[in-house]
C-alpha cells in the first residue's frame, strides 16, 4: 500500500510538474518563433529614449542582425515582449523589422524588402515605441522572430 501511494504521488508531482511548464509557455504570450528564426543571430542590443515632436517619450531598440542561413531575405516579423518585475509579460507587439540605411546627419531607417539581407550578410535595425507600460521592468526586452520572408 505505501508503494501505491508513493507511485501515485510520483505522477501527481510529475504532472503538476507537467502543467507548470506548460502554463508558463502560455503566460508568454509570444507566437511560436519561425523554423527559419535559428538561422538568424540578434546581437548589439540597445536601448534609447528621446522626445517626439508630440512631446511624449518614444523608445527605440537597436541592434544587427545576422542572416547565417542560404535564404535572401526580403522581411522579418518579429514580437518584442516586455515583462514587469516579476516576470510576467505586460506589453507585447508585432512588427515589421526596420533596417538602418543612414546615421548621418539622422538615423533613416527601411523595410527589409528596399536592402535585401542576404546569406552571411548582417545589418543593422531598429524597432520603434511609441508607449511602454509603465510596469515594464526596464530589462531588455525579449525579441522572436515570428515570421521571415523570402
Amino acid at each position: 500500500m505505501i508503494v501505491g501511494l508513493v507511485v501515485v504521488a510520483v505522477l501527481l508531482a510529475t504532472l503538476a510538474l507537467l502543467s507548470h511548464k506548460s502554463e508558463r509557455t502560455e503566460q508568454t504570450g509570444l507566437s511560436s518563433a519561425d523554423p527559419y528564426a535559428a538561422s538568424l543571430v540578434v546581437s548589439d542590443l540597445k536601448m534609447s529614449t528621446a522626445q517626439n515632436f508630440a512631446g511624449g517619450e518614444v523608445t527605440y531598440l537597436e541592434g544587427k542582425i545576422e542572416n547565417k542561413g542560404s535564404r535572401t531575405l526580403t522581411g522579418i516579423t518579429v514580437q518584442v515582449g516586455f515583462y514587469n518585475q516579476l516576470n510576467e509579460l505586460v506589453q507585447k507587439e508585432t512588427m515589421p523589422l526596420s533596417v538602418i540605411t543612414a546615421r548621418e546627419p539622422y538615423i533613416d531607417t527601411a523595410p527589409l524588402s528596399s536592402v535585401p539581407l542576404k546569406p552571411s550578410g548582417t545589418t543593422e535595425f531598429r524597432l520603434t515605441f511609441e508607449h511602454i507600460s509603465a510596469d515594464w521592468n526596464r530589462n531588455y526586452p525579449e525579441v522572436r522572430i515570428i515570421h521571415v520572408a523570402g
